[in-house]
């Protein structure tokens, strides 16, 4: 599986941005996508994921009511809606895949056993 993220820019405080991965390969339609972020610093977290079907999602508990994930299984590309950005949200955010239930386990921790990474894109909120 081959991912492909875009979207990150600047933005202003309160803003929104939308980062989109584009996956394709032989099994892209059958791996959960997801995001993760690592600000300068710290450690990377996970922020959200769609399983393969789009039925289940899992957003970070800080980043609900902010962030929302989407997919479209025809493309199939995986969409992340940032609203209300804050300047906390900084940080270069990696799209990912895997199994269904690798990365829902996964992106509830670092994702250091997630088996496929895209580039990063920078996303900076300015206040």
């Amino acid at each position: 599986v081959q991912l492909q993220a875009s979207g990150g820019g600047l933005v202003q405080a309160g803003g929104s941005l939308r980062l989109s991965c584009a996956a394709s390969g032989s099994d892209s339609d059958r791996v959960s996508i997801g995001w993760f972020r690592q600000a300068p610093g710290k450690e990377r977290e996970g922020v959200s994921c769609v399983s393969s079907s789009g039925a289940h999602t899992y957003t970070a508990d800080h980043l609900k009511g902010r962030f929302t994930i989407s997919r479209d299984n025809a493309k199939p590309t995986v969409y992340l809606q940032m609203n209300s950005l804050k300047p906390e949200d900084t940080a270069v955010y990696y799209c990912a895949a895997d199994s269904d239930f690798a990365l829902l386990t996964s992106v509830r921790g670092l994702g250091n056993s997630v088996r496929y990474w895209g580039q990063g894109t920078q996303v900076t909120v300015s206040s």
